[in-house]
């Protein structure tokens, strides 16, 4: 049996009311660990523009946080210059200061392609996938104390890779991944780990049943991904079998993507 030590540990985790972000928080709380689970109020689309994600709402948050118990439900605009303090304020009052960030919030909107993109949709994508992630990093480590050695966990996908038609999406996720290295180089002298974890296709309630069996075909382990695949390595990389890994990619994918 492996012991991850997080027992205790106060774990964030942007966009966890629902779907992957949702399985991350019941996959810390099961290690006994103490979870703030993030979301955001639902926003219309500008016009001509369509949200390509779910938004769940308080509603949904507190009624997660309820069942994992010692969890709290807090609010924030990623989008906004100062969510990134004011989140890591309420979630010190609230429970303590962060050992664990999952920075898994993320913004996919259409159209995305050449041709059809705005410079308003680049600019929503980058924001909450690459600009609100580097913030939330930095006000981790500036609140770093003495004697601790918190990490991070960001969320990719292996759009990362190439993602014809997600032009926006895939960049904007292949940026995070830069700034998962390079907080990796700047932070390892003050102990702390930064890692990625990047899904391939995985069932969140967005697949219709030809999707669905057209997203089993192309992975070569024959199946499409559960949100608890991706929690089960999030958790391995915050854990203290991980103790030693930063800077690292992993891609949770079944073989997709390669």
């Amino acid at each position: 049996m492996v012991n991850t030590e997080l027992a205790g540990q106060i774990v964030l985790v942007t966009g966890a009311s629902g779907g992957i972000g949702a399985a991350i928080a019941r996959a810390f709380a099961a290690e006994g660990a103490r979870v703030a689970v993030h979301y955001v109020t639902a926003t219309s689309p500008p016009p001509g523009a369509a949200w390509e994600h779910v938004t769940f709402g308080p509603d949904t948050a507190e009624a997660l946080a309820g069942e994992l118990g010692d969890a709290v439900a807090v609010h924030g605009d990623l989008r906004e210059p100062d969510a990134a303090p004011r989140l890591f304020d309420e979630v010190e009052r609230r429970l303590g200061p962060v050992d664990v960030l999952v920075n898994n919030a993320a913004h996919c909107e259409s159209p995305d392609t050449f041709g059809s993109f705005t410079a308003g949709g680049l600019r929503r994508h980058y924001e909450v996938n690459a600009v609100a992630p580097a913030l939330l990093i930095s006000e981790l480590a500036k609140r770093r104390t003495d004697g601790t050695s918190p990490c991070v966990v960001n969320i990719s996908t292996d759009a990362a890779r190439a993602f014809p038609g997600q032009v926006g999406y895939g960049t904007s996720k292949a940026a995070l991944e830069a700034l998962t290295r390079a907080a990796a180089l700047d932070l390892a002298a003050d102990g702390i780990r930064v890692n990625a974890v990047a899904p391939g296709p995985v069932q969140t309630g967005w697949m219709d049943a030809e999707t669905y069996e057209h997203a089993r075909s192309v992975v070569p382990l024959g199946r499409v991904g559960e949100p608890a695949d991706i929690a089960d390595a999030v958790v391995f990389l915050a854990s203290r079998q991980a103790r030693w890994i930063t800077g690292q990619v992993l891609q949770v994918a079944g073989g997709h993507a390669l």
